[in-house]
């Protein structure tokens, strides 16, 4: 366990080269799961918890770490099985992501295993939108499920994506915007964009991971037609199976049709990491998921200044 823990502030500064690093757990039985090494902060033993009152189930109780608070969700609860027994010889997954941090109540944690995102597949299309995975990949030969933490947080949470009315009346909307591009493989955070978007009177188009977007874009230039005249901006997920918001930005900037093309970073990943590699891979902003006004607004002031710059010329 040592080995494992000495090494995840280390793996969390490596990204940009279409590689995941995931820490594998197990819940209650023998089936694998990873989470990705950049939302984690630490692996404790489960420490005391303190039970709230009026929490929901799933909410075992909130730990004191480090001078915070943070509750602690039995992921077996939050994934639809019993809960979790002998809780004290449990392990906590302390997290960050979407502006917060949380730990989750796992049975045991195994090792980081590197892989690179082209061996990371979506979930198979029959499980449906109910499924709270958000990839698959195989390790030594067997089946390791990638959890959509999103999803369990947006759950636990009751998060609730809603555009400020101040906001949404503040800008004149126009008819003339091209659609917003959004890149994402959870979806749970494509609903959420997109809501924000509806409420806020954007037309969009979606696509669910870096090598789709990528196909579409280079479809969409077929024909000769600059890709301004087709969609606006991008707004992509760094972390996709198959190809990274990373990988997708530096191809699209090395692509001379597509190189203009204005490409927002949209991430649960927080950390200094993300701003140098925005810059290396040529992206041309970085915005932390997720607040619905915050994204809105950054929005609508790249379509004003896209637009002044059009009537300009």
């Amino acid at each position: 366990m040592a080995g494992v823990l000495d090494r995840v502030d280390l793996r969390t500064r490596l990204a940009g080269r279409n590689r995941l690093e995931l820490l594998m757990f197990k819940l209650v039985g023998r089936q694998r799961y990873g989470i990705n090494v950049f939302k984690v902060r630490e692996v404790i033993h489960c420490p005391p918890l303190t039970k709230l009152p009026d929490s929901m189930p799933v909410v075992r109780g909130v730990a004191h770490l480090r001078g915070n608070t943070i509750s602690i969700i039995d992921l077996n609860m939050a994934l639809g099985g019993k809960p979790t027994e002998n809780v004290e010889d449990s392990f906590v997954i302390v997290t960050e992501y979407n502006r917060s941090v949380q730990g989750f109540l796992v049975g045991g944690v195994d090792r980081i295993v590197n892989h690179e995102w082209k061996d990371i597949r979506q979930p198979p299309p029959g499980l449906g939108d109910e499924n709270y995975l958000t990839a698959v990949t195989e390790v030594d030969g067997e089946l390791v499920e990638v959890i959509d933490v999103e999803k369990v947080h947006a759950e636990v949470t009751g998060l609730v994506v809603e555009v400020s009315e101040e906001l949404t009346h503040k800008v004149e909307k126009n008819d003339d915007i091209k659609p917003i591009f959004v890149v994402d493989d959870s979806n749970v955070a494509r609903k959420q964009i997109t809501r924000a978007l509806d409420q806020a009177g954007l037309h969009y188009i979606t696509a669910i991971n870096g090598r789709e977007a990528l196909e579409m874009l280079q479809g969409w230039c077929e024909g000769g037609e600059p890709i301004s005249n087709k969609i606006s901006m991008m707004i992509s997920d760094i972390e996709m199976p198959e190809m990274d918001g990373y990988t997708l930005t530096k191809e699209v900037k090395d692509d001379p049709r597509l190189k203009g093309l204005y490409v927002l970073l949209h991430s649960s990943l927080s950390g200094v990491f993300n701003e140098g590699m925005v810059k290396q891979v040529g992206a041309d902003h970085f915005l932390a998921k997720f607040n619905a006004d915050g994204l809105i607004e950054f929005v609508f002031g790249h379509v004003a200044r896209d637009q002044h710059t059009a009537d300009a010329a």
